[in-house]
C-alpha cells in the first residue's frame, strides 16, 4: 500500500534510493579510476618506447658518420674495409638491413649489402645532389615497413657518394615489451611527411600518444592508442568487490544513523555540554600551545648566539686572547639581554599595558639580522643582498620586535631555498615612501603555495618538517602592534612580504 511519496508498502524508499545512488557512484569512480590507470599505462610505456626507439634512431647517425668516414678515406679503392665494416653493423643491428654506397657518377659500380634495384640507386643519387647536408629520409614502396637514410658523402658539394643505410621499421620498434602485445593497443610510425611506415592506418582513439622521436636526423613519429571498453572501465571481479564493499558500508553507516537517531533526543542535552566544555578545553590548550611554542621560537635565536659565542670563548681563552674574549663576551651579554627581553615581552603578551615605544633606525635592525644570518647562508649558497637608503628610516617601535619582525622574514626566505636548483637569492629592500617606511623581503625561491595564501598569518600555519607555525603570525602581531600591516606580495617568482610602518615624522604629526 503506497500512504506517500516516502513509503511503498511501509517501506521507507530513500534507503533504497541513496544505496542505489552511492552505488552509481561508485561504478563511476571506479570506471573514471580504471580509465585514469590505463591513460597513465599507455602515456609510461609509450615515453620508455620513445626514448628506447629514439636512442636506437641516434645509433644510425654514428653508423652513417663511420660508414662516410671511411669511403672517403679509402677513395673508393677500399671497397673491402667499407664492406666489412658495414657488414659488422648488420650483424649487430639486424634492423639495419641494407648499407650502399652508391657513386653519383652513374658509371662507378655501387658498393653495398643487401639488394639494390637500379631505380631504389637512382633515387639514392638524386637525394644525395639536392642534399644540404642534412640526412634525407626515401619511404621504401617496395619494401613495406622500410626506410632509407641518405646522405652525401663527404658531406660538400663536391660529393662524390650517397651512402645509404636501409632500416626496417618494425624492427626499430621491435622488443618493446609485453605491454604492446595487448590486442588493445596499437602503436604506429610514420616519416615526417606522413608516409605510415609501421602499424595500421587507424589508430583507436580512447586514449592517444603522438610524439616525434627525439632524433634530429630522423623525426619520426611514433603514434600510439588504446582501445578502452565496457569490461576495461568495470572488471568483473573488482566491480563485485566495490558494489560489496559500498553495500557493507552503507548498512553499517545506515545501522549507526538509525541507532543515533533512537538515542538523539534523549542525549542532546549531554553531548553538547560535552562539546562546550571540550571546546573551552581546547581554547585553554591551544593558548598555551601557542604561548608555549611561541617562547621555544623566539628563544631559540639568542640562545643559539649564546652557544655559539660561549664555545668561541672557550676557544679564544685556550688561546690567551684576551682582547677578542672581550668583544666575544661583550656579544654573550647582548643576546642574554635580547633573549631576557624576549621572556619579559612574553609575560606581558596578555597586558595591555605596555612601555612606550621609542624612535629608532630601522637600518641597524637589518644590520643586526645579517650578522645574524651569516652563518646560516653560507651552507646553502644563499645570497643575501641588502637595498637601503644612506639616510636613517626612523620608526617609532620596539627595536627588538622589528628586529624579530625581520629576522622571520630573512629566516622563512632562507629556509624555502633549501634544496633549490639554482642560486639562492634573498633581497632585503628598505625604502622611505613619503609617511611611511617600507621594508620588502623577497627571495627566488618555489613562492608560496596558493592553499596557504588564505590563512598564511594564521597560527601554526607552516611547510617545514618541524616548523611551529608561528614566525609569520608572531610578526603580524608586532607590525600591528606598532601601527603598521604585513602583506604578501602578489606576482613574481619566488615570495616577497611587505611591511608598512609609519614613518617617526608621520606619528609625531599625528600625535599633535
Amino acid at each position: 500500500m503506497i500512504r506517500d511519496g516516502r513509503h511503498i508498502g511501509g517501506v521507507r524508499l530513500w534507503p533504497i534510493l541513496l544505496w542505489v545512488l552511492l552505488l552509481l557512484l561508485a561504478g563511476g569512480a571506479l570506471a573514471a579510476y580504471q580509465r585514469l590507470t590505463l591513460v597513465s599505462e599507455l602515456g609510461q610505456e609509450s615515453t620508455i618506447l620513445h626514448r628506447l626507439v629514439s636512442q636506437r634512431a641516434d645509433q644510425h647517425d654514428a653508423h652513417m658518420t663511420a660508414l662516410s668516414a671511411i669511403a672517403v678515406a679509402g677513395e673508393g679503392r677500399r671497397a673491402d674495409l667499407f664492406l666489412d665494416v658495414a657488414a659488422t653493423i648488420t650483424r649487430f643491428y639486424p634492423r639495419i638491413d641494407n648499407v650502399q654506397l652508391v657513386p653519383l657518377a652513374e658509371r662507378q659500380a655501387t658498393i653495398g649489402i643487401g639488394s639494390l634495384p637500379p631505380a631504389v640507386a637512382e633515387e639514392i643519387r638524386n637525394a644525395a645532389r639536392s642534399s644540404d647536408g642534412r640526412i634525407v629520409l626515401l619511404a621504401r614502396t617496395e619494401r613495406p615497413n622500410h626506410y632509407m637514410m641518405v646522405k652525401r658523402s663527404p658531406n660538400t658539394d663536391a660529393a662524390l657518394y650517397g651512402l645509404a643505410l636501409g632500416i626496417d621499421a618494425g624492427r626499430l620498434i621491435g622488443e618493446a615489451g609485453p605491454f604492446w602485445s595487448r590486442p588493445s593497443v596499437s602503436l604506429r610510425l610514420s616519416l615526417p611527411g606522413g608516409e605510415s611506415l609501421y602499424g595500421p592506418a587507424v589508430l583507436p582513439s580512447s586514449a592517444r600518444f603522438s610524439k616525434p622521436l627525439g632524433s634530429a636526423s630522423q623525426p619520426l613519429l611514433l603514434e600510439t592508442g588504446m582501445e578502452i571498453g565496457f569490461a576495461d572501465l568495470f572488471p568483473p571481479l573488482r566491480t563485485a568487490l566495490v558494489a560489496a564493499a559500498v553495500s557493507l558500508l552503507y548498512l553499517a553507516a545506515l545501522a549507526v544513523f538509525r541507532q543515533r537517531a533512537r538515542t538523539r533526543a534523549a542525549m542532546r542535552q549531554a553531548r553538547l555540554s560535552t562539546v562546550e566544555a571540550r571546546l573551552a578545553h581546547a581554547s585553554r590548550v591551544n593558548a598555551l600551545g601557542e604561548m608555549a611554542s611561541g617562547l621555544a621560537h623566539e628563544l631559540t635565536q639568542p640562545l643559539t648566539a649564546i652557544l655559539a659565542q660561549a664555545q668561541a670563548g672557550r676557544r679564544l681563552l685556550g688561546r690567551g686572547d684576551a682582547a677578542a674574549l672581550e668583544a666575544v663576551l661583550e656579544d654573550t651579554v647582548t643576546q642574554a639581554r635580547r633573549a631576557s627581553g624576549i621572556l619579559e615581552r612574553f609575560r606581558d603578551w596578555s597586558r595591555p599595558q605596555r612601555a612606550a615605544p621609542s624612535a629608532f633606525d630601522l637600518r641597524e635592525a637589518i644590520g643586526n639580522v645579517e650578522a645574524l644570518m651569516a652563518q646560516a647562508t653560507k651552507p646553502g649558497g644563499v645570497r643575501l643582498e641588502l637595498d637601503m637608503p644612506r639616510t636613517p628610516v626612523l620608526v617609532v617601535a620596539d627595536p627588538v620586535e622589528m628586529e624579530q619582525v625581520v629576522f622571520n622574514l630573512v629566516r622563512n626566505a632562507v629556509e624555502a631555498l633549501e634544496g633549490a636548483d639554482g642560486p639562492g637569492r634573498v633581497t632585503v629592500a628598505l625604502a622611505l615612501d613619503g609617511t611611511r617606511a617600507v621594508l620588502e623581503v623577497a627571495d627566488n625561491g618555489p613562492g608560496v603555495r596558493d592553499d596557504l595564501r588564505r590563512r598564511l598569518f594564521t597560527p601554526f600555519t607552516t611547510t617545514r618538517t618541524g616548523g611551529t607555525g608561528l614566525g609569520l603570525a608572531l610578526s603580524q602581531r608586532l607590525v600591528e602592534r606598532a601601527g603598521g600591516e604585513i602583506s604578501l606580495v602578489d606576482g613574481g617568482s619566488g615570495a616577497k612580504f611587505r611591511v608598512v610602518l609609519p614613518s617617526a615624522d608621520a606619528m609625531k604629526e599625528a600625535a599633535q
